[in-house]
């Protein structure tokens, strides 16, 4: 007899197999396609439909949606959870998995889960400090960090756990991919890191926000140049200038060069010289390397017409 949470499991994967709305992701990334993605931020809470409203906004115009596991250290509905009622909508997730909450029992354990709930696409992640967030005084854990988090799935899809024992009962199939900064001030440091994270198994790389294309197109033939993983440009909709000097201020590593603060500064509608700004951005990245990801905190609705202004067009179905 099938037990009835065996029936909710099939109906989910049944239902994401069925959908003609899906992309496949990892096929478009194996193609040479230059690919989209977005970032949408779980609930705080236990109703997901703001979430699933900004992503449905974002359909037949990105090949996937990132949902985020923690960012800022910052409470949210698992990533895990969110991932599955997305794709429940049709919408295929990128789910993050950061090292900070779990210890690798827990990691596996959610990893193979996703697997189970038809859940593909992995980014890896290190995870931000609990300091940084909104529970201060929670206890990190950081037992893996991403290169090892991502040596680990490439365990599971090989049909091993942690230990190197079988998994009895099948491997994980997983297209797992890691964060990139192009921007980093060490140089060595930047290319060790990512040296380790594709020798690890990384298939694909989004980066953190890009202020400077001329460090990433060195980026892109320095370091990058012959690695074949599509690495995606982060693209982040600044709001005013106020918006941006904050972001100056208080993230680690980024720095908005003055003409672009100037330019929100004396523009009559902000936002929209913001969204113009990243639709000149992702024309940039499009001479540069094989895709973006785009961020727009709490107005995920303007990343369609950014991408129109770009003159990027809806994704091909796989």
């Amino acid at each position: 007899m099938i037990e009835l949470y065996q029936v909710s499991i099939i109906k989910i994967m049944l239902g994401t197999l069925n959908s003609t709305q899906l992309t496949t992701f990892r096929a478009s990334a194996s193609n040479g396609e230059f690919l989209v993605t977005a970032e949408v931020a779980p609930p705080k809470g236990g109703n997901p439909q703001h979430m699933v409203e900004m992503a449905a906004t974002l359909k037949g115009r990105v090949h996937a949606v990132n949902i985020t596991d923690g960012s800022r250290a910052v409470l949210r509905m698992s990533s895990l959870a969110a991932s599955v009622i997305l794709q429940q909508h049709g919408i295929e997730p990128i789910c993050q998995i950061a090292c900070r909450d779990r210890n690798r029992i827990g990691l596996q354990s959610d990893l193979m889960g996703a697997h189970a709930l038809g859940i593909r696409n992995i980014l890896a992640l290190t995870g931000d400090p609990v300091k940084a967030g909104d529970h201060p005084d929670a206890k990190s854990v950081f037992d893996l960090e991403s290169v090892r988090l991502l040596q680990l799935i490439g365990k599971l899809n090989n049909g091993l756990d942690s230990n190197d024992k079988p998994l009895t009962d099948g491997a994980t199939d997983l297209f797992v991919g890691a964060a990139v900064d192009p921007q980093c001030r060490s140089w060595s440091g930047l290319q060790k890191r990512f040296e380790r994270k594709l020798a690890a198994g990384a298939q694909f790389f989004q980066s953190q926000m890009i202020t400077d294309f001329e460090i990433l197109d060195k980026f892109m033939t320095q370091i990058a140049a012959g690695c074949n993983k599509p690495i995606l440009a982060g693209i982040f909709l600044l709001k005013s200038a106020k918006n941006a000097r904050f972001i100056n201020k208080c993230v680690p590593g980024v720095e908005i060069p003055e003409p672009i603060i100037d330019r929100l500064e004396q523009a009559k509608n902000p936002l929209e010289e913001g969204m113009k700004i990243a639709a000149e951005q992702v024309q940039i990245a499009q001479q540069l390397c094989q895709g973006v990801h785009m961020m727009a905190v709490k107005r995920e609705d303007l990343i369609v017409p950014i991408l129109d202004m770009a003159g990027v067009k809806a994704v091909r179905t796989v």
